[in-house]
């Protein structure tokens, strides 16, 4: 009988310590796949962009997609120096779509023969001098708090949303606008995950570019899926 009570007493603890482990590892970020947070299965969106025509780019898509390239590295590296900074899994997550984001947009610039603004610029560098800015305010801000950490995120994918939905105006490349739309698509899902976030640490996000009925309706709607 003593050795039943210790074994069932050994399991008690090792279930015990097996709970705490994952409640203290575990963050409200959804498994970081092509299902549901964004990542762009890449070689699928090549084939697609291959099969589409090569148009003519007006004005608006050209500085659109060097503009884009470089706002993608922004997520990515401002979610790098924040997930150095706290070690929190939403980070690197999020910052491993944000790479297949970023390569989505140099397919277009490949196919275009346009040169690549990023080139082989290390993590916080950026020719944009507005995006370089942004990128010091951001970190400095998501330096403070985890929350503001988390905050930060959300702000990120608000403005992506509103500069690709702005930008999708005046691009009729049926390419361009594949791509655009994926990013969007992915955006939307990533602000779900961070605002989840900000309120689980205690905090509130409002908006700062999308309007406010546009927030309410993505982070009221499930994560999307056809990446």
């Amino acid at each position: 009988m003593k050795k039943v009570l210790k074994a069932g007493s050994f399991l008690l603890i090792a279930a015990a310590l097996i709970v705490s482990v994952a409640s203290c590892s575990k963050d409200d970020t959804p498994a970081n796949n092509g299902n549901n947070n964004g990542n762009i299965n890449i070689a699928n969106l090549q084939a697609q962009i291959t099969s589409l025509p090569k148009e003519p780019l007006n004005s608006t898509e050209l500085s659109s997609l060097s503009f884009m390239r470089e706002e993608e590295k922004l997520a990515l590296d401002v979610y790098i120096t924040l997930y150095n900074k706290w070690g929190v899994n939403i980070f690197t997550n999020i910052s491993s779509s944000e790479q297949t984001h970023m390569e989505s947009v140099l397919l277009l610039l490949n196919k275009y023969s346009l040169t690549d603004p990023v080139g082989t610029n290390p993590v916080g560098v950026f020719n944009n001098t507005i995006l370089q800015g942004l990128y010091n305010q951001l970190v400095a801000q998501g330096n403070t708090s985890v929350l503001e950490a988390y905050k930060v995120g959300a702000t990120i994918e608000d403005l992506d949303i509103f500069d690709l939905k702005n930008a999708l105006v005046n691009i009729d490349n049926q390419d361009i606008r594949l791509v655009y739309d994926m990013l969007t698509k992915g955006s939307r899902n990533h602000l779900r995950s961070f605002y989840r976030n900000v309120l689980n640490a205690g905090g509130t996000y409002t908006p700062q570019y999308i309007t406010q009925a546009e927030f309410d309706v993505i982070i009221n709607s499930a994560m999307e899926t056809g990446f």
